[in-house]
């Protein structure tokens, strides 16, 4: 799998491979995320692709003090294989070459099986609440 950042002309395959994994939400206008993802020096979605095949990706922003990760996905096809780990490893070297020294993210707290996957990875549940407002 070859591991690059997308282009716009891309977005409706990321799209359609989030919505396929089960990763957007109906308050969530995933085509402004992905536009604004890649009109930003501060974020990307990363692709990773196979014989011209958009099969994972993950979208990974920087806000001067935490990166972030969104999106992560693999295509149903092609799960346990690494690819989640690849996808995760691009996001932390992007973000490293900003300077993030923490990456965060948020999981669905029924999604035991992510919850177990980000674990492998090394990841620990923070002592963290979120909180959030629609401002629109």
């Amino acid at each position: 799998m070859n591991v690059r950042d997308c282009e716009l002309a891309e977005a409706e395959l990321a799209i359609a491979l989030w919505e396929d994994c089960g990763l957007t939400r109906p308050w969530n206008d995933t085509r402004v995320d992905f536009r604004q993802a890649l009109e930003s020096p501060a974020s990307t979605v990363l692709g990773g692709f196979h014989d011209g095949l958009l099969i994972a990706s993950v979208m990974v922003g920087f806000d001067g003090h935490r990166g972030w990760v969104y999106y992560l996905a693999v295509d149903p096809a092609h799960r346990r294989r690494g690819l989640g780990t690849q996808m995760m490893t691009g996001a932390e070297t992007w973000l490293r070459q900003l300077g993030a020294r923490k990456l965060q993210f948020m999981v669905r707290g029924e999604n035991a099986s992510s919850l177990r996957f980000y674990e492998t990875l090394g990841f620990e549940q923070q002592a963290v609440i979120t909180l959030g407002r629609f401002l629109a």
